[in-house]
């Protein structure tokens, strides 16, 4: 196999650009969110857990095509956007929003579960101690999530690295500025002597999948054993 060429290495290095960032910016709103859903009780809960997981459920085109009519240059929010030089269609902030979105429930379920198996006595105690709520995250529900919390950046930003449907739907396939490695490989599929690329760059994408997958399955497995053995 001969090596990557400039266009692929630069498809490559955009993918991993926009899944880095994606995962960066999800994660406050990931941690917020999931330690809501583990401790609080509220109404509309059953709700907000259903729209978590719709961009799961939903066709990836339909999430693409929901975020113009949402961020594009005339929609709901990118228009008031726009008057701050935030422009997110057919731009590479674009597809860390795309990916950012696809990959968030994989990361809020992960961060859950890790919240999830932390001790609650821990918390009562450090309550009955003075601690408030935010230092208690911090000190105790943070630490002991650590590995769930990798486990599901690892996640979103495999799930994010591979998208495609909701990339292209909203911000199209523009060489430097949009067409990361999946649009890549779709696009030299469509094109006569374009086999080797797309070979090329399917070993690169198996290669960061699998090494996301054995890492997330690690981190995730250790500490599931952990919290069994405790």
């Amino acid at each position: 196999m001969t090596a990557l060429a400039p266009e692929e290495w630069q498809a490559l290095a955009l993918s991993l650009r926009v899944a880095g960032i994606s995962v960066l910016v999800s994660l406050p709103f990931a941690l917020g969110l999931a330690w809501l859903l583990s401790r609080v009780r509220f109404p509309g809960r059953v709700l907000v857990e259903a729209l978590l997981f719709l961009p799961l459920t939903l066709p990836p085109v339909v999430t693409g095509y929901a975020l113009l009519v949402l961020f594009g240059r005339h929609g709901m929010i990118g228009e008031w956007l726009a008057q701050f030089g935030i422009v997110f269609a057919f731009r590479w902030t674009g597809a860390v929003l795309a990916a950012a979105v696809m990959g968030f429930p994989l990361l809020v379920l992960s961060i859950r579960v890790a919240f999830d198996g932390v001790d609650r006595r821990l918390e009562r105690a450090a309550e009955t101690l003075g601690a408030g709520a935010w230092r208690r995250f911090v000190t105790i529900v943070v630490p002991l999530s650590v590995r769930g919390i990798v486990a599901g950046c690892v996640l979103a930003f495999a799930r994010a690295f591979g998208e495609f449907g909701a990339t292209i739907s909203f911000v199209s396939n523009i060489p430097g500025e949009t067409r990361t490695l999946p649009i890549a490989i779709y696009e030299l599929m469509n094109v006569p002597g374009g086999m080797p690329g797309v070979q090329r760059l399917t070993l690169v994408a198996f290669a960061v999948a699998i090494a996301a997958t054995l890492a997330a399955a690690v981190l995730g497995g250790t500490a599931w054993r952990r919290r069994r053995d405790d």
